[in-house]
């Protein structure tokens, strides 16, 4: 069996996609196992690997992890990307689940019927402009560091770089109010592991299209 942590999930970003983007950041190589049928995520099931009959897996150290927030803080913690305190941890904590609040937005966005889709991209650039960007522009503004908490790099830079970038797909021009965050997104995009994941052929997923909703629907939908 290869020592590489082996996720579980659809060919795409979904709830994964902050594993993955946490796993690259920390320079660690990983295997992914596609689901593409309702059979193969009932089999998971009836084996007893998914504790809440849930994907994202993860298997890792000899666990198969489940629960989203559980399995980024047990990367961050092993991959020193967690701060070193508790303080720092508390921070970590608050600012990734103030982004996590932003990109359930965008995670649900590819599955609104056609006629909310206006309404719900103006509701993302509306949290996201007013509600979520200035915490951080603040934030980096006032301790005049590079990176969210302590001066290090940490599991909540990697949650902001992704938010940002998939905000940006969606708006273009959603950080012109916000020069830190540009010069945030400029720094961290050029970190080598950063670097490397944004690249063409790394298990970075592309932007939900039809088909991927299709998938999601057919697997999980009963």
């Amino acid at each position: 069996m290869s020592g590489k942590p082996r996720l579980t999930y659809c060919n795409g970003r979904g709830r994964m996609e902050p594993v993955r983007w946490l796993l690259a950041a920390a320079g660690v190589e990983f295997e992914e196992n596609f689901l593409e049928t309702r059979e193969q995520y009932e089999k998971l099931i009836k084996d007893g690997v998914l504790m809440f009959q849930q994907v994202p897996l993860v298997e890792i150290d000899g666990m198969k992890m489940v629960q989203t927030r559980a399995i980024l803080s047990y990367i961050a913690g092993k991959y020193n990307l967690y701060g070193k305190d508790l303080k720092e941890r508390a921070l970590i904590d608050m600012y990734v689940e103030g982004i996590t609040d932003l990109m359930q937005m965008i995670l649900m966005f590819p599955f609104s019927p056609p006629e909310a889709k206006e309404k719900n991209l103006d509701s993302i650039k509306e949290r996201a402009t007013n509600r979520y960007f200035p915490v951080f522009e603040k934030v980096l503004k006032q301790h005049g560091q590079d990176f969210l908490v302590g001066n290090k790099f940490s599991w909540a830079d990697v949650q902001l770089i992704e938010a940002i970038l998939a905000v940006e797909e969606k708006i273009p021009a959603v950080l012109s109010g916000f020069p830190q965050l540009q010069a945030f997104k400029i720094r961290t995009s050029n970190m080598p592991t950063i670097k490397k994941f944004l690249q063409p052929g790394s298990p970075r997923k592309p932007p939900p299209d039809e088909r991927y909703v299709e998938t999601v629907l057919k697997i999980f939908k009963k």
